[in-house]
């Protein structure tokens, strides 16, 4: 009993320090989980990883959350599943709170709006690098390269649903796999 309410406790300070710099959304805190549940816990291997990722983005909420979730419950179950989410959610939700209540009487000065601006540029790094990763980790050959290129145009260049191209892209990969056989 005791060592099941330290393996919730770790999950849950882990998810915790993940959330606290999870500025961006979920793509932003691929690096971040990747370091803490991969290198630093070895709870999980960075295939696995990403594909808890991509089953998060095809899930109704938040990935960040989803990811959590998935995370925690394959660690220790549904408990381990709601430490996971409650350590993701806490600090966030605080410093909504907390910014809610005093931004307001703030936004209009020249100094938060640079901050924000600041802010901005920061995760679209962290979500070029979270890119950058999913690439190398994931297009492995011809078919994963052509895959890559056609979700990217068909999602970023004619707005079609993100869900409707993973679904194509997983019909693809069974009929790859199968044709290969």
């Amino acid at each position: 009993m005791k060592s099941k309410l330290k393996s919730l406790a770790t999950l849950y300070v882990t998810f915790l320090k993940i959330g606290a710099f999870m500025f961006g959304g979920g793509y932003s805190m691929l690096p971040l989980l990747s370091r803490e549940l991969v290198v630093r816990h070895g709870w999980i291997t960075e295939e696995t990883l990403l594909d808890y990722f991509a089953i998060a983005q095809c899930m109704p909420g938040a990935i960040a959350i989803n990811t959590a979730t998935l995370v925690g419950n394959q660690r220790d179950g549904v408990l381990g599943g709601a430490a996971a989410l409650l350590g993701v959610i806490t600090i966030p939700m605080a410093l909504i709170v907390a910014v809610a209540a005093s931004l307001m009487q703030f936004w209009h000065l020249p100094l938060v709006a640079s901050a924000f601006a600041g802010i901005r540029v920061a995760v679209a790094a962290l979500i070029t690098a979270a890119l950058i990763n999913l690439i190398r980790t994931n297009v492995k050959n011809v078919l994963g390269i052509v895959l890559c290129v056609f979700a990217f145009i068909v999602v970023a260049v004619f707005g079609q649903s993100p869900i409707l191209v993973v679904l194509a892209a997983a019909v693809t990969g069974l009929v790859a796999g199968r044709v290969k056989r």
